[in-house]
């Protein structure tokens, strides 16, 4: 059977926790924030990350969630970012971080905004999947974090692409 793609909501905070410290225990050099950080956050901050502002993407393997990614709409701005897209390693090679991406662009279509996001240096599948749906390199590039040596470079998409 074929993951469900949902947006979730404040009351999904659990759920989306769980994925959450999962992606970043796998994959802490694809994200900003570390798992101590993440794990120190109180159900306050999940929940009110788990509401938006955008969407937030959950794939649910039947009650398991598997994969994820959102969209930060800023009030009044003409740019939205996807952030904290990540499958787990169960769900990978079926297509739902295409999925999800998807789903976010065409919410960011519907709203004019133009779409920006972060990828780590040497994260060559991140890359191309953003690529394969109009993602370009700006050159801007940062580390990943304080204190780290990896950098990120934000990669834009234009409104109505």
């Amino acid at each position: 059977m074929e993951p469900v793609l949902r947006v979730i909501s404040g009351e999904d905070w659990a759920a989306f926790r769980s994925l959450r410290l999962r992606a970043l225990a796998d994959s802490p050099t694809a994200f900003g924030a570390t798992l101590a950080e993440a794990e120190a956050q109180p159900e306050s901050v999940w929940r009110e990350r788990a509401g938006g502002p955008g969407p937030l993407l959950m794939a649910f393997d039947g009650d398991d969630p598997v994969a994820m990614g959102g969209l930060f709409v800023p009030e009044g701005a003409g740019e939205a970012f996807v952030w904290g897209m990540w499958t787990a390693p169960e769900a990978r090679g079926r297509g739902l971080g295409a999925r999800l991406l998807r789903e976010l662009l065409d919410h960011a279509r519907r709203l004019g905004r133009t779409v920006s996001l972060h990828v780590t240096e040497g994260n060559d599948g991140a890359r191309r999947l953003y690529e394969a749906h109009g993602f370009t390199g700006t050159g801007e590039r940062e580390p990943l974090r304080e204190g780290s040596d990896l950098r990120i470079e934000r990669l834009e998409r234009p409104a109505g692409d």
